[in-house]
Formats: C-alpha cells, structure tokens, sequence
C-alpha cells in the first residue's frame, strides 16, 4: 500500500505558521510574525478554493481572481509606500532648528530601549553641533515603564552633558500625532508664534510617517534619522 505524499501547500502553511510562531519570541518583530500568519491563511485559502472548485468551478475561479487582484493591489501599495519610507529615511537637509523634538519609544522600567537609545544618539549628535537648539523630549509613560518617555530621555541627555536649559519635557503624548501636537504648543507658547525651524528626530522608518504628520500640522520639520543598529529590525518596522 502506498503512502499518500501530503501536498505542498500543506507543508508549506505548516512552515509558514511555524515559522510565525518562532518570530513572536523576538521582542519588536511581531509585525513579521502577523505577516507570515497572514502569508499561511492566504495559502490554506488558495488551497481551500482549488478542494472547492471540485463542486463550484466557476465560483472558486473568479474568487481565485479576486483574491489574486486583491494581493497584487496591496502589495503594490506596500512597495510605493515602502519607497517613500525609505527616501524619507536619509532625512533631510540640515539647515540649524531652533528646537528639536525626539520623539519617544519604549523605556525599560527606566532605562530606554535600544530604539530609544538609537534616537537619542542622533539628537545628541545634532545638539552638540547646535549648541542654541533647545531639545523637546516627547512621550508620556506606558505600560511596563516606570518614568516617562519624556523623563528617561532628559535624564539620558543630561548624564551625557546637554545642559537642563536646553531641554524641555513633553510627558503627555501617548502618539506620535500627540507628540508633534504638544510639542508644536509648546514653542508657539514660547515664542509666541507658529514653529519654523524645527527638527525632527526619529527612527529611519518612522520619518516619513512623523513628516506627514508634521505637515498636517502645517509645519515643513527638518527630519533627522536616528539609525537603526540592526538591519532586520529595520526591515521589520
């Protein structure tokens, strides 16, 4: 008796949501892992429709090519976004901001992530090339964090040599829009007029998204990247 080979398509939804399952025990790639899911149901559905153009050919043929139309549309979308992210990803040109926000990210207990450190890096490095910018540290306290965003960046800068007059807290924000938004309130409260020379640190993959929004605001940020150490996170973001 001859033992029935298991189709290709079985192995590989089985690999893809093992695979998905591996990628959830890394810290920060779970959007990979929810697309290796999303790859494993698309492959159960193609196969689920070949078993059901047995009873409905013609049903199962046009769903076949909507659900191909479908894919096809959104990942041309993923790829013209994905340009845009990666040409907003050098930044842009540096002319001298009289304020620079650092958005925040994830702080560990009180000590920041490497993404936030990644950031912070690059604010730094700006900072002591522009010795009258004043820096907003921007983020309120989440889940897991014992200080603020806000606070665990100001005390980074300080230990690192940034003077406490060059920077001012923005602990509220619990996004990015929230970020810019309090931030923004915060010069024309300074200075008493709209902001205009303003920087923006963030990741290399998030620029593009806070740029957007920044202009939604009315507001044209310098954007400064912060890199990012590993390059599948990179990818992954």
């Amino acid at each position: 008796m001859t033992k029935r080979k298991l189709p290709a398509s079985w192995l590989l939804f089985t690999g893809l949501c093992l695979l998905g399952g591996c990628i959830l025990f890394f810290p920060g790639y779970r959007f990979s892992a929810w697309v290796t899911f999303g790859l494993a149901g698309l492959v159960l559905t193609y196969q689920f429709l070949k078993i059901l153009a047995k009873r409905f050919p013609r049903f199962a043929k046009y769903s076949r090519r909507l659900l191909t139309a479908g894919i096809c549309a959104v990942a041309l979308a993923a790829v013209i976004t994905g340009i845009f992210i990666v040409r907003a990803s050098s930044g842009t040109p540096e002319p001298k901001c009289d304020y620079l926000i650092v958005l925040g990210a994830g702080v560990n207990g009180s000590v920041p992530s490497l993404t936030l450190r990644e950031r912070l890096d690059a604010a730094l490095e700006y900072l002591e090339n522009n010795e009258t910018t004043i820096c907003i540290v921007s983020g309120g306290q989440g889940p897991g964090e014992d200080i603020t965003e806000a606070a665990c960046m100001s005390r980074w800068l300080l230990d690192k040599g940034v003077p406490q007059d060059r920077i001012i807290l923005e602990e509220q924000a619990t996004s990015t829009e929230e970020n810019l938004t309090f931030s923004f309130a915060m010069i024309s409260e300074q200075t008493g007029t709209a902001p205009k020379a303003v920087g923006i640190v963030s990741s290399e993959y998030h620029l593009y998204r806070a740029g957007l929004m920044a202009r939604k605001q009315g507001i044209s940020p310098v954007l400064i990247p912060a890199k990012t150490t590993y390059l599948s996170l990179r990818i992954n973001y």
